[in-house]
C-alpha cells in the first residue's frame, strides 16, 4: 500500500470567518442596491405626481374630456320689405365615424337591411370617404324622416360609430326665382378648406359657393363655439357639459331687391332665355335681378345627384349661367340715346341737325360697303336726332359714329360704365368690351377700320355689354347725374342693429352740365313710349305713369338684301330683343334693362315685359305710400286723443 504524502486534509481549506464576512458584504451591497432602486422609484413617483402633475392631468383629461365645436347659425337674408329669402332649417342626418365603425362595408350592408339607406347612399359615402380622415364624421344620408330616426334609435346598439345628428341647413323658399341673385351654399371641398380659417369652420360643413352667399361668406358664417364634455371609454357623453362657449351667429342681410318685382319679372320671362335687371338710379340699389332659366339651389345644399347635375350642365339653355352678371350681348339700338347725347355734347350735331335716310348709308368716298337701315324704305330726307331715336334710324347713327371716330365714341361710352365693372356685390362679374383703336391693337393685333366705327354706332361689332351695365347706364342718363356702383345688400344686422351700407360712386362719370342736351335726348326717349311712331308705343299704351325708353333689335348674323324672315331662321340665330328705360319721366326712381335671347324685335317682346315690371313697381309704391299715410294719420289721431285727455 502506498501512503499519502499530503500533510493536510480537505477540512484544512474551509474558513468560516471569511465566508461569513463575504456573505455580509454581499448582503449589504444587495441591500444598498435595493434601497437605491426604491429611492429612485420614490423620486420618480414624486417627479411624476408632483412636478409633472399638470401635464399628466391634462393628458388624462384628454382621454376623459372631449372638446366639441358648436356650429354658428348662418345669417338670414331678407328682401327690402322683410320677406325671408334664405333661412336655416333643421334636418336629421345619418352619419358614420369610420374609425369607430369597424368594417364599413358590413355596416353599410346592415343599414340597408333595416331600410335606412339605399345602394346609392352607400356608394356615395364610399366615394366621399376616399382621402378623408377616418376619425371625422361623414354623412351617409340627409333629410331622415321621423320614422327613420325612430327605426335607427331601436337598432343603434348594433351600430358602433353610427349616429343621428340634428343639423341646420340652408333653405331657399323661392328656389330658382332667386338663385342667380342669392347663389347657394354647398359642402366645403379641399380647395376651399385650404383657404379658410379651419378653426372657425370645425363644426361647419357648408360654405357659400356663388352669388351673395359666397361674396358675404365672412358676414353670414359667424364664429364657432365649443363645449367641454366628459365621456366614457366608448366616447359617450356623461352628464352635462363642463364648460360651454356659445357660437356667435352670422350677420343677417337685408337686400334692396323687392321679391314682388322679382316674381313679376320671372313670370314675364317664363319660357325665354335672357336677363332682366332693375335698379334705383339714385343710389345704385338693385330692385330685381333675373337670369332665366334658373335652377333649384336647394339641390346643391345637401349634394345634387350626378344625373341631375349632368342635366343642368348639358342643357342648351345653360341654366347655371348667370346672364345678368356674365352675359355679354351687343347692346344694339338701346345705346342710341347715349350716342345722341355724346354727339350733342361734343358739338358734332345739334338737336336740329338732319341726315338723309334712303334706307342705307355709305362711307364718304367708299361705295364698296353699304350699311343698311332696319327699314328698307328709309326714314326720309330730313331725319333729326328726335326722329332718329323715336324710330331708331340706323343711318343717322352710322353717320354720327363715323364723324365722331371710335376713340371719342369709346371715351364717351366709358363714362357710362361700358367696358368696366359695375361693382355689384356678388363677384364673378365680367366687364364686357368697349372697343377702341388701342383695344383692337392690343387684343386683336390689328388696326382699326372705319367700317368698324360705323357698326359700333348702332351698338354692334366688338361692343358687348352685360344687362347690369345697360340698366345702370340708362339710369345714369335718366337722372342726368351721378352713376353709382350697383349693390344688392342695403343693410347688415350686426349685434341686433341694422347698419346701412353706403352707396359708392363709380369712378368714371359723364358731364351732364348742359341741360338742353339732356332734355333733347329725354324728350325723344319719352316719345319712344308715347309717340304714334315710337317703337315701344304699343307696349306702354294706357300706362298711368310717364316713362322713357329705347328698344333694340340685335342681329346675330349678317342678313342678305332679302327681307328678314324670322320663321326661316334657326331659333338660335334669331335676333335678340332689348329694351332699356326709366320712370317716372321727370324724376326717375327705377331704371331697367330687358335682354331676351333670340326673341326678335325689342318693341314686340322686350318692351311689354318692361311694362309689366314698371306697372308692378308703381302699384307697390302706391300701396306703400297709402300705408305710410294711414300710419301717419293714425299716429296723429292718437296724439290728438292723448292731448284731449
Amino acid at each position: 500500500m502506498i501512503k499519502s504524502n499530503n500533510k493536510y486534509n480537505s477540512s484544512s481549506f474551509k474558513d468560516h470567518y471569511q465566508e461569513r464576512k463575504l456573505l455580509i458584504h454581499r448582503s449589504i451591497i444587495a441591500f444598498v442596491f435595493v434601497a437605491l432602486m426604491m429611492l429612485c422609484l420614490l423620486i420618480r413617483s414624486w417627479y411624476l405626481q408632483v412636478i409633472q402633475h399638470d401635464d399628466y392631468q391634462t393628458r388624462s383629461n384628454i382621454n376623459r374630456i372631449s372638446v366639441q365645436p358648436i356650429s354658428p347659425k348662418r345669417g338670414l337674408i331678407y328682401d327690402r320689405n322683410g320677406v325671408l329669402l334664405a333661412e336655416n332649417r333643421s334636418i336629421y342626418s345619418l352619419e358614420i365615424i369610420p374609425e369607430k365603425a369597424g368594417d364599413i362595408n358590413d355596416t353599410l350592408n346592415r343599414l340597408k337591411l333595416i331600410g335606412l339607406i339605399e345602394d346609392k347612399h352607400g356608394d356615395k359615402f364610399l366615394s366621399d370617404l376616399k382621402g378623408q380622415r377616418r376619425f371625422k364624421s361623414l354623412v351617409v344620408k340627409n333629410r331622415l324622416t321621423e320614422l327613420e330616426v325612430a327605426r335607427f334609435a331601436v337598432n343603434s346598439h348594433d351600430f358602433p360609430g353610427v349616429k343621428i345628428e340634428a343639423r341646420l341647413i340652408r333653405y331657399y323658399p323661392f328656389g330658382s326665382m332667386l338663385v342667380h341673385a342669392l347663389g347657394y351654399v354647398g359642402r366645403i371641398n379641399d380647395q376651399e378648406l385650404a383657404l379658410i380659417d379651419q378653426a372657425n369652420y370645425k363644426a361647419t360643413r357648408h360654405i357659400g359657393k356663388v352669388g351673395l352667399e359666397k361674396f358675404y361668406e365672412g358676414q353670414l358664417h359667424g364664429t364657432v363655439g365649443f363645449r367641454r364634455v366628459e365621456t366614457d371609454v366608448r366616447g359617450r357623453i356623461i352628464g352635462k357639459p363642463l364648460f360651454e362657449k356659445p357660437p356667435v351667429p352670422g350677420n343677417n342681410l337685408k337686400l334692396s331687391l323687392d321679391i314682388r318685382l322679382q316674381k313679376v319679372a320671372v313670370d314675364a320671362m317664363r319660357g325665354m332665355r335672357g336677363s332682366i335687371v332693375a335698379v334705383d338710379p339714385r343710389n345704385g340699389e338693385v330692385l330685381a335681378l333675373v337670369s332665366n332659366p334658373g335652377y333649384d339651389p336647394n339641390e346643391f345644399v345637401t349634394g345634387i345627384s350626378s344625373s341631375n347635375y349632368r342635366k343642368l350642365t348639358s342643357s342648351k339653355d345653360r341654366p347655371l349661367f348667370n346672364r345678368a352678371l356674365r352675359g355679354l350681348y351687343s347692346p344694339g339700338s338701346a345705346i342710341k340715346p347715349h350716342l345722341g347725347w355724346a354727339g350733342l355734347d361734343s358739338k358734332l350735331i345739334t338737336s336740329q341737325s338732319t341726315v338723309y335716310d334712303p334706307g342705307y348709308w355709305i362711307i364718304p368716298n367708299d361705295e364698296k360697303r353699304v350699311y343698311r337701315d332696319w327699314n328698307p324704305r328709309g326714314h326720309g330726307e330730313r331725319v333729326n336726332l328726335q326722329t332718329a331715336i323715336i324710330q331708331s334710324c340706323d343711318p343717322y347713327f352710322y353717320n354720327l359714329a363715323y364723324r365722331m371716330g371710335i376713340d371719342t365714341l369709346s371715351k364717351y361710352m366709358k363714362s357710362f360704365g361700358f367696358g368696366s365693372y359695375t361693382g355689384i356685390d356678388m363677384g364673378e362679374e365680367v366687364p364686357g368690351i368697349m372697343p377702341s383703336r388701342e383695344w383692337k391693337r392690343k387684343e386683336r393685333k390689328s388696326q382699326w377700320y372705319p367700317g368698324e366705327t360705323v357698326i359700333t354706332g348702332i351698338g354692334q361689332g366688338y361692343w358687348i355689354a352685360t344687362p347690369l351695365q345697360l340698366a345702370n347706364s340708362i339710369g345714369q342718363l335718366g337722372i342726368a347725374g351721378t352713376r353709382y356702383q350697383l349693390r344688392l345688400v342695403s343693410y347688415v344686422q350686426i349685434a341686433e342693429e341694422w347698419q346701412k351700407v353706403p352707396s359708392l360712386i363709380a369712378e368714371e362719370q359723364a358731364d351732364f352740365s348742359n341741360a338742353d342736351n339732356v332734355m333733347a335726348v329725354h324728350r325723344a326717349m319719352r316719345k319712344v313710349t308715347q309717340y304714334p311712331k315710337g317703337t315701344a308705343k304699343k307696349a306702354f299704351r294706357g300706362a298711368k305713369y310717364e316713362s322713357a325708353g329705347k328698344t333694340g333689335t340685335v342681329q346675330l348674323v349678317t342678313q342678305s338684301e332679302e327681307k328678314y324672315d324670322e320663321k326661316k331662321v334657326a331659333k338660335n340665330l334669331r335676333d335678340n330683343a332689348v329694351y332699356v328705360g326709366y320712370a317716372p319721366f321727370k324724376s326717375p326712381e327705377i331704371a331697367l334693362a330687358v335682354v331676351l335671347e333670340n326673341e326678335g324685335h325689342g318693341g314686340d317682346k322686350a318692351a311689354p315685359i318692361a311694362r309689366k315690371i314698371l306697372d308692378e313697381f308703381f302699384q307697390n309704391r302706391e300701396i306703400e305710400l297709402k300705408r305710410v299715410a294711414d300710419t301717419s294719420q293714425n299716429t296723429a289721431s292718437e296724439l290728438a286723443q292723448r292731448e284731449a285727455r
